[in-house]
C-alpha cells in the first residue's frame, strides 16, 4: 500500500525538526560534510544499512568530503512522505558519530 503524501504545511513543520534539511522540487534533502573520504565512504555504508533495515532507500551522493541525501517516496508518485521523514530522523542519529556536520 503506497503512502500517503505529506501536504507543504506538513513537510515545513517537520524539516523545522531537522535542522539542516531542506524541502528541493519534491525532495527533502541534507549535505554533511566531514573530515576525510574515509568518514564520507564510513558514513555511506552506514547509511545503506539503514535504508536496507528501512526498505527505503535515497539517492545518496559521495563526494571527497561530503555525504548528499536526496528523498522521496517513488510509492507515493515521488512526494515526500512520512517514510522520508523517518530516513531522515535515522540519518541523522547516525551521523554525529561519523564526525558529520
Amino acid at each position: 500500500m503506497p503512502s500517503e503524501p505529506l501536504s507543504q504545511k506538513e513537510i515545513e513543520d517537520r524539516l523545522r525538526e531537522l535542522p539542516g534539511w531542506a524541502f528541493e522540487e519534491d525532495r527533502i534533502v541534507r549535505t554533511y560534510r566531514l573530515g576525510s573520504h574515509f568518514g564520507a565512504s564510513a558514513l555511506v555504508a552506514h547509511i545503506a544499512s539503514v535504508q536496507q533495515e528501512l526498505n527505503h532507500h535515497s539517492d545518496l551522493t559521495l563526494g571527497y568530503d561530503t555525504v548528499r541525501l536526496s528523498v522521496n517516496t517513488h510509492d507515493a508518485g515521488g512526494a515526500v512522505t512520512q517514510a522520508d521523514f523517518a530516513l531522515a530522523e535515522r540519518v541523522e542519529a547516525i551521523a554525529p558519530a561519523h564526525g558529520a556536520r
